[in-house]
C-alpha cells in the first residue's frame, strides 16, 4: 500500500527521488519498498552520500579486493564502485522510466567536483560516465559553476541526459535553463531526437536559511529576527517563476515543436536543519506541478508520517516572496553575497567528500596488500 501523503504530492505533480543510494539499499530491498510505499520515483547521489555509503558496512570489500588485487589506483577503484551501484539502481527504475517514458526512474551520477571550474575536463569525464554506466536512465550531475555552464551546453548536445547541481541563485538558475535551451539547439542542429534528452535543475533551499538565518541573528533587530526561515523558500518559489517564464517563450515553443522536454525544477537540500522548523516545510511549502523533491530517507519518512499536502503551494506567492528579498537587503544581508558563498561553499563541501571517500578506500585497498 503506498502512503496517502506521498500519493498526494504525487498526485499534485511532484516526483518524489530520494536523496540517497547505497549497495544496501539496492540489495536489502529497500529501494525497491520505497517505490512501492513512499512513491519513490528516482535516486540522486553525491559525493557526500557515496562518501557515506563506502565507509560503513562490508558489502564493498569482495569488490575493493579483487579490483586491488588487480592493480586498479584508487580513483580507478573508486569510479568502478560507484558506476556500479549506479547501473544497479538504474537497472532497478528502469520499468518506471520506461512507464513515464523518461521523465522518472532516474538515478543520478555526479562528476568529479575536483573538475568544477574546468569546463573541457567536466563535459569529458559526464561522456564517459554516461558510456560506463550504459543505461537510459542515468543523470549526469554537473555543478552549475560558470565553468559548468558551457559544459552543461555541451553535454546536452552530445543527447546526454543532465542534473544541474548546486544552482543557489535566480541568476545563475536563468543562465541553467538557457544553457539547456543551447545545448537542445545544438543537438537539434547535429540530429539527436530531443524527446531522449531530459534535465532536471536542482535548486538548493535549507543551505539557503541555514547561511541567511546566521546573519539575521548577528543583526538581532525584532524585524530581522522575524524574516528568519523564510527566504530559502522565498527563493525556490522565484525560482519557479523563472521556470514558467523561461518554459512559456517563443524559444521554447520552437524546441518543443521539435520533441523537447522542458527542464524541471529539482528542490534539492530539503532536509530542515533548525529543529525550531517544521521538518516536513522543504516539501509541504513547495508542491507544484512539474517539479522534483528529492528527499533524503528523514524526510521522506516525516512527510509520510505527517506531512500536510494541501495542494500548489508555490504559484500564489511570488509577490510576497519577491518582498520578503527586498526586506532581507533592507535589513542589511546581501542575497548576492549570500549565494555566491553557499555555491563556493557547496563544491569545497563536495570536494571534501570525494577527499575523503579517496582516503577511505586508500585506506581499505592498503589492508588488502598489506
Amino acid at each position: 500500500m503506498t502512503n496517502p501523503n506521498t500519493q498526494a504530492l504525487s498526485e499534485a505533480g511532484v516526483s518524489i527521488w530520494l536523496d540517497d543510494l547505497s549497495r544496501e539499499l539496492i540489495e536489502t530491498g529497500k529501494i525497491s519498498d520505497l517505490i512501492t510505499e513512499r512513491n519513490v520515483v528516482g535516486v540522486t547521489s553525491n559525493p557526500s552520500i557515496f562518501q557515506a555509503a563506502l565507509s560503513k558496512g562490508e558489502r564493498y570489500n569482495d569488490d575493493l579486493s579483487a579490483l586491488t588485487k588487480a592493480g586498479k589506483g584508487v580513483d580507478e577503484v573508486v569510479h568502478e564502485l560507484t558506476t556500479s551501484d549506479v547501473r544497479s539502481a538504474c537497472d532497478l527504475f528502469l520499468p518506471l522510466y520506461e512507464s513515464t517514458k523518461g521523465v522518472d526512474g532516474r538515478v543520478s551520477i555526479e562528476v568529479d567536483p575536483r573538475l568544477a571550474h574546468d569546463t573541457d575536463k567536466t563535459v569529458e569525464q559526464a561522456k564517459q560516465l554516461h558510456a560506463d554506466i550504459d543505461r537510459p536512465n542515468v543523470l549526469i550531475k554537473i555543478p552549475a559553476t560558470k565553468a559548468g555552464l558551457p559544459a552543461i551546453t555541451a553535454t546536452i548536445a552530445e543527447g546526454i541526459s543532465v542534473n544541474v547541481t548546486l544552482i543557489f541563485s535566480l541568476d545563475r538558475y536563468r543562465a541553467v535553463m538557457n544553457a539547456y535551451l543551447e545545448g537542445l539547439e545544438k543537438a537539434h542542429a547535429a540530429g539527436h531526437d530531443l524527446s531522449k534528452i531530459h534535465s532536471v535543475a536542482s535548486f538548493f533551499v535549507s543551505r539557503v536559511d541555514t547561511e541567511i538565518d546566521k546573519r539575521l541573528d548577528a543583526i538581532g533587530t525584532d524585524e530581522a529576527k522575524g524574516l528568519k526561515g523564510k527566504a530559502g523558500l522565498a527563493n525556490a518559489r522565484l525560482a519557479y517563476q523563472a521556470f514558467e517564464e523561461v518554459f512559456s517563450t517563443p524559444r521554447w515553443g520552437t524546441l518543443a515543436e521539435a520533441g523537447a522536454n522542458v527542464q524541471r525544477p529539482l528542490w534539492a537540500s530539503t532536509g530542515v536543519k533548525d529543529p525550531a522548523y517544521p521538518d516536513t516545510m522543504y516539501v509541504t511549502e513547495l508542491v507544484a506541478a512539474d517539479v522534483v523533491n528529492t528527499m533524503p530517507g528523514k524526510t521522506l519518512e516525516a512527510t509520510a508520517d505527517h506531512g500536510d499536502i494541501h495542494g500548489d503551494t508555490v504559484t500564489g506567492g511570488y509577490e510576497l516572496a519577491s518582498n520578503l528579498l527586498d526586506d532581507l537587503e533592507r535589513v542589511g544581508v546581501s542575497y548576492t553575497e549570500v549565494v555566491d558563498l553557499l555555491e563556493t561553499e557547496g563544491v569545497d563541501k563536495f570536494e571534501k567528500a570525494w577527499g575523503e571517500l579517496l582516503d577511505g578506500v586508500t585506506a581499505e585497498m592498503e589492508k588488502v596488500t598489506a
